[in-house]
């Protein structure tokens, strides 16, 4: 029993750190960014080549990976979405996932199919660790778990205190009355799309590194919506109850039925919400009606 809680604890923390992602730039812009699993496989890719090509010094190739992520991040909207802007949202969709299939295409061009291990490269030890008795998780799964902790607290203090925070929320509430009071808007959508690919990146690469850096990655990003749909895509605290609904869902009928429902579950979990609730638990539903 305590090894199950640890596993949705983890998993849970897995989706939650993808989905404030999703959760950034849908509430800031409205735009469903469905390439946001790539960019996250991208941030694990840019890690393993800084640790190959420039430093294998775990602070320094990490720190180095989530920098070029942020700043892929701000490029993606600066070059491809900035034209969209006053354009049916549909339009803005509809780019990211073609933005999507590019990288996907280019990420297997350059590094190929082949299994990568990022940890092996930098050298980092990833022992088992008892949290409970019966419980156990590897070393950087506990620090997904805090990373995760500290992304939402620092999200949520970011928001409310600081003033390109608050600018933030202004542009997503009414984006005209926020262009008039001297708000730039390009500049808070390109805020946001770095903060977004940040903290895809940050998933990405914590997860490369505990097991691994495969193609396959990028599902587990698509995995993570659900999550985000179910707490409410303009809510950062239904973002974080969306993954634990999730997360325990998929643990639970893994253990108890068939491990090959863990790619079909959240998909399952998402046709329920959509037919019974399709604005989340925590959403809003004038905000859905406006897409």
């Amino acid at each position: 029993m305590a090894q199950l809680v640890v596993n949705i604890v983890v998993l849970a923390s897995i989706y939650a750190l993808i989905s404030c992602g999703y959760v950034l730039i849908y509430r800031v812009s409205r735009v469903l960014n469905l390439a946001h699993g790539e960019l996250m496989m991208l941030g694990a890719y840019l890690l393993f080549c800084v640790a190959t090509s420039v430093s294998s010094v775990p602070a320094i190739a990490i720190g180095a990976a989530l920098i070029l992520s942020f700043v892929v991040g701000i490029l993606v909207y600066l070059v491809l979405l900035r034209w969209m802007t006053g354009n049916s949202v549909l339009a803005a969709v509809l780019l990211t996932l073609a933005l999507g299939i590019t990288l996907r295409g280019m990420m297997i061009l350059i590094w190929t199919g082949q299994s990568r291990n990022p940890a092996q490269v930098l050298r980092i030890v990833n022992p088992a660790i008892e949290i409970v008795p019966g419980g156990r998780l590897s070393l950087l799964s506990l620090i997904l778990v805090a990373t995760t902790l500290a992304v939402y607290g620092g999200l949520f203090t970011f928001l409310r205190f600081s003033r390109w925070g608050v600018r933030m929320r202004a542009a997503g509430q009414n984006p005209l009355l926020a262009a008039q009071r001297g708000i730039n808007l390009h500049g808070i959508y390109a805020l946001t799309w770095g903060l977004s690919t940040l903290t895809a990146a940050a998933a990405g690469i914590l997860i490369a590194l505990d097991t691994g850096l495969e193609p396959t990655l990028t599902i587990i990003g698509l995995k993570a919506f659900p999550a985000a749909l179910v707490g409410g895509l303009d809510s950062l605290a239904g973002a974080l109850v969306g993954s634990l609904i999730v997360a325990a869902a998929e643990v639970v009928l893994i253990q108890e039925i068939d491990p090959l429902l863990s790619e079909v579950v959240p998909f399952i979990i998402l046709l329920a919400m959509l037919i019974i609730r399709p604005w989340g638990l925590f959403g809003t539903r004038e905000e859905l009606d406006r897409v």
